[in-house]
């Protein structure tokens, strides 16, 4: 037998916010409050967008697909959070944490890049107007907004 460390790690312990019991359900509440606040607000947003032909502009295009990535985003963390709280367990497997950080990294870049097409969206509507509608044709949003997703994902991969 050769000599080295044959440690396999397959779960991770997380550290809470507090140890306190009587400070648990109170967390809880308050997270279990903010995401719910969290998703209903952004799937109103989709909501209205998708509902109203006069919001069917590339900024609400691009506003409601970021709705979206934010309920992702705060899906990937939240509710692994509150079971922990919920049944006091501390840990996470390692495939589960990986799982989670990809997805994570996966939203948040996603966030960012979708953030920097409205940008240039707003760009594009404030120094060249006359040319808006068509510089920022359905097929251009489409095209942004399929490569936000294409380097988020590429970029989460590595």
């Amino acid at each position: 037998m050769e000599p080295g460390n044959d440690t396999r790690i397959s779960e991770f312990l997380l550290l809470g916010l507090s140890e306190d019991p009587e400070v648990q359900p109170l967390m809880f509440g308050f997270f279990l409050s903010m995401y719910l606040i969290t998703v209903f607000g952004n799937l109103l947003i989709i909501l209205a967008v998708s509902s109203d032909s006069h919001l069917h502009t590339p900024m609400y295009f691009f506003l409601a697909n970021l709705s979206f990535v934010d309920i992702c985003f705060t899906s990937t963390t939240v509710p692994k959070m509150l079971w922990n709280i919920q049944t006091q367990s501390k840990v996470i497997t390692y495939a589960g944490c990986l799982s989670q950080m990809y997805f994570f990294l996966l939203f948040s870049g996603l966030d960012v890049y979708l953030l920097t097409v409205m940008a240039y969206d707003r760009f594009v509507a404030i120094c060249h107007p006359l040319h808006y509608t068509v510089i920022m044709n359905p097929q251009l949003c489409g095209l942004l907004l399929l490569v936000s997703w294409i380097i988020s994902v590429l970029n989460s991969s590595l």
